[in-house]
């Protein structure tokens, strides 16, 4: 038995990506993990907005691009689409380096990726966000494109769960530990990338302080820390993938 299993293990070397994210493959990798088993593709968008004096703009496609990381490693059958770094902002625009989308380009770039990748042979996509603007979009996108693809054994879904009940737990384990929530660039942004900021680029410690509505920040990033960052970022990714494991199961 050990020497049958010793024979294979080149074979289920080579089956096995260098990573989860496409980006990092080249093409006959891709095919020959979707082949193997890796039947999900991930899309995820982030966003590059104006978060306040102490931090960088692109928080939310950092942010994603670990999440869409760790999920696909823990769905274990996933790889991941390059994060989509802009979306719509509205009222970030007063702030300078802000970037928006209309509703409807964000929603034809989602439809679009998500097209190539079940043209490539992806028997599952699931949509997200990490980023508030756009979830409605994403939501319609992936009923469209579920309507469409269904009857060619493919299957889109929007999951809300990575942000809108990850949301709820972040603030609900706040209040346990007797700290406020904030809305934007606050206690629970900064921890998220105060936890991968491990360069020290991304967060300008020098800089933290309480919100108010010149600075662009609701909440008091002062608060933040990495262990509260790490918790809330684990969060995320269990409320990920429970919701995508239910819609999607082993397929």
């Amino acid at each position: 038995m050990l020497k049958l299993l010793l024979a294979f293990l080149p074979a289920l070397a080579l089956a096995q990506p260098k990573s989860v994210f496409i980006a990092e493959l080249t093409w006959p990798e891709v095919k020959q993990a979707i082949a193997s088993g890796k039947t999900t593709a991930i899309y995820y968008a982030g966003s590059t907005e104006q978060n306040g004096p102490h931090m960088a703009l692109g928080k939310h496609n950092v942010i994603a691009g670990y999440l869409a990381g760790r999920i696909a490693e823990e769905l274990g059958n996933a790889l991941v689409y390059p994060v989509l770094p802009f979306a719509p902002t509205g009222d970030h625009m007063k702030f300078p380096g802000s970037v928006t989308l209309s509703d409807q380009t964000f929603a034809a770039v989602a439809r679009e990726v998500a097209a190539s990748m079940l043209s490539a042979g992806f028997r599952n996509v699931v949509l997200m966000g990490d980023h508030g603007g756009g979830q409605d979009a994403l939501k319609q996108v992936a009923a469209a494109l579920d309507r469409e693809w269904r009857p060619k054994g493919a299957r889109v879904h929007y999951i809300p769960d990575a942000y809108y009940k990850a949301q709820e737990q972040i603030r609900a384990y706040l209040v346990k530990r007797n700290l406020p929530a904030g809305e934007h660039a606050g206690i629970e942004d900064t921890s998220e990338l105060m936890f991968l900021d491990r360069e020290q680029k991304w967060i300008r410690r020098d800089k933290l302080a309480r919100g108010d509505a010149k600075s662009g920040v609701d909440g008091d990033p002062r608060l933040a820390s990495a262990e509260l960052g790490k918790a809330f970022l684990d969060i995320k990714v269990a409320a990920a993938v429970a919701q995508i494991r239910t819609l999607v199961g082993k397929r």
